[in-house]
C-alpha cells in the first residue's frame, strides 16, 4: 500500500504531500479561485507523473539495451474536456528528446515500450484520453 500525508500550509490551497521517504511536492490552486501559485496543481502533477513514469521505464530499457543515452527531456501536454466538471483529460501528448548515440530503432522501441504497455500512469490516463508519444534523438 503506498502512503501519502497531505498537510494544508497556509490559508488558501497551498499543500505539501509527502511520501513515505519523506519526499515532497507542493500542490496549489490557480490564483482565479484562491491560489497563490506555490505549487503544482493537481491535473499538472498528473502529466509529471506520466512524464516520469515513462523517464523511468525508458531509462532503464535503454541501459539494459547498453545504448548510450546522456540526457533524456520530455515535454507532455495535455488537453482537457472543456466546461465539464469533473474535467478529465481527452488528449494527452508526450515528446521524448533523447540526447546520446543511440540507436533509433531501440530508442524508438523503448519509448513505445513505456507509453503502451509499462507506465501505469500511461495506462490510466489511456481509461480517459488518447495518449500520443513522439521521439527525437539528438546526437
Amino acid at each position: 500500500m503506498i502512503k501519502i500525508e497531505l498537510s494544508r500550509l497556509n490559508e488558501a490551497f497551498h499543500i505539501e504531500a509527502v511520501n513515505e521517504q519523506g519526499n515532497a511536492v507542493h500542490i496549489d490552486a490557480s490564483p482565479d479561485i484562491g491560489g497563490t501559485n506555490q505549487g503544482m496543481r493537481p491535473m499538472q502533477l498528473l502529466l509529471a507523473a506520466m512524464g516520469g513514469c515513462s523517464s523511468i521505464d525508458v531509462i532503464s530499457i535503454l541501459k539494459k539495451q547498453k545504448q548510450d543515452l546522456r540526457d533524456i527531456k520530455i515535454t507532455v501536454t495535455g488537453e482537457r474536456e472543456r466546461d465539464a466538471v469533473p474535467s478529465l483529460y481527452t488528449e494527452v501528448h508526450a515528446h521524448f528528446r533523447l540526447y546520446g548515440n543511440l540507436d533509433s530503432d531501440k530508442a524508438n522501441k523503448a519509448v513505445a515500450l513505456s507509453v503502451e504497455k509499462y507506465c501505469s500512469v500511461a495506462k490510466t490516463l489511456e481509461k480517459t484520453a488518447k495518449v500520443t508519444y513522439s521521439v527525437e534523438i539528438i546526437p
